[in-house]
């Protein structure tokens, strides 16, 4: 999630895939265009299932992806119910309601084998118990989302509990599990910390009922083949812990304050300079999917863009959009006719 709570508000190109490859008031508007050499914007685009023999992105908004390869979907840290808890008109409430939308949420997110949960605030985790409950899909994260899910009614033989440093094999999916540190805000703190050693006694009710407990990041690589991407869900690393990681996609959190020391240069160096850097978790996420997106305006979206490019100028920097498909690489893929299963 945001970290103001509190506050109230690579050197080289893109290549071919080898085992490089071996994958936040509200009413700001939609994100002004980035103007770079390097800068790519999604283009209008329908959503669209990838043909098969392919992989593909599309953002869900937040830190949130569907990666489809090969007609199998993974999903990362899904939400898209989308409920408004004041955060972005300067009235936020913990004791907000959780609430979600299955018909929406079956919109987007298709048949997904896997749900990879970076930490368990609600704009993370709160769709993935039904995700789980309805479509049997796996889900991998900290023990406290493992506690959480089973309070909420999850099949605790569905979950799969990491720490960081697993590598997972899906069936030529491959997941590898990065520890990883929640952001912070100006005060360095942040919502809702804590974890959990056993289920809650009661069904979690409001967004205060769910603590971050633990953060992870992953980096999937689909296939033999690629590509592999980096999946952050807050920004800050474990700098020890994704050194060498090599992605070629970067999916990289946008931070709201400058807490975190020399944030974006520690961390393209750590990752070696990623052939694709995409920002991510810099939008409202009140907003629903249906509309474009638009800026938390504790984030500096422009800023970060322009230390990538200082710091990495033969990465390219790709604004995603909710709207659009993207090919291996991050570029718009031919639109289709059809919406997603």
């Amino acid at each position: 999630m945001n970290d103001d709570t509190e506050g109230q508000r690579p050197k080289r190109r893109m290549q071919v895939f080898g085992r490089r490859t071996v994958l936040r008031g509200a009413a700001l508007g939609a994100a002004t265009p980035l103007l770079s050499a390097t800068t790519t914007h999604a283009d209008t685009a329908v959503h669209g299932a990838p043909a098969a023999g392919s992989a593909s992105f599309r953002w869900l908004g937040t830190s949130g992806w569907r990666i489809d390869v090969d007609g199998r979907t993974v999903l990362f840290d899904p939400y898209i119910t989308r409920f408004t808890t004041g955060l972005f008109d300067g009235g936020f409430t913990p004791g907000t309601k959780l609430r979600c939308d299955p018909d929406l949420i079956q919109e987007h997110i298709g048949h997904p084998e896997v749900v990879l949960v970076s930490h368990s605030h609600w704009d993370h985790i709160a769709d993935v118990p039904h995700i789980a409950k309805s479509t049997g899909a796996r889900v991998v994260g900290t023990e406290t989302t493992f506690h959480l899910l089973v309070a909420f009614g999850v099949d605790p033989g569905q979950i799969s509990v990491v720490k960081g440093g697993e590598v997972l094999d899906f069936a030529g999916i491959t997941v590898e599990v990065v520890s990883s540190l929640h952001s912070r805000n100006k005060q360095h703190s942040y919502f809702a910390p804590g974890t959990l050693t056993a289920p809650p006694t009661t069904t979690p009710r409001t967004i205060a009922d769910l603590p971050e407990g633990d953060t992870l990041a992953f980096q999937v690589t689909a296939g033999s083949g690629g590509p592999s991407a980096f999946l952050m869900g807050a920004s800050d690393f474990s700098e020890r812990a994704v050194r060498g990681l090599s992605p070629d996609l970067a999916m990289v959190a946008v931070p709201s304050s400058t807490a975190t020391f020399r944030y974006v240069p520690r961390l393209l160096r750590a990752l070696r300079e990623p052939g694709v850097v995409v920002p991510v978790h810099w939008d409202n996420f009140e907003k629903p999917l249906s509309e474009p997106p638009r800026r938390d305006p504790a984030m500096d979206l422009d800023g970060f863009v322009a230390q990538v490019h200082q710091m990495s100028p033969a990465s390219r920097v790709v604004v995603p959009d909710y709207r659009t498909t993207y090919s291996a690489d991050m570029r718009a893929a031919a639109p289709t006719a059809s919406e997603p299963s």
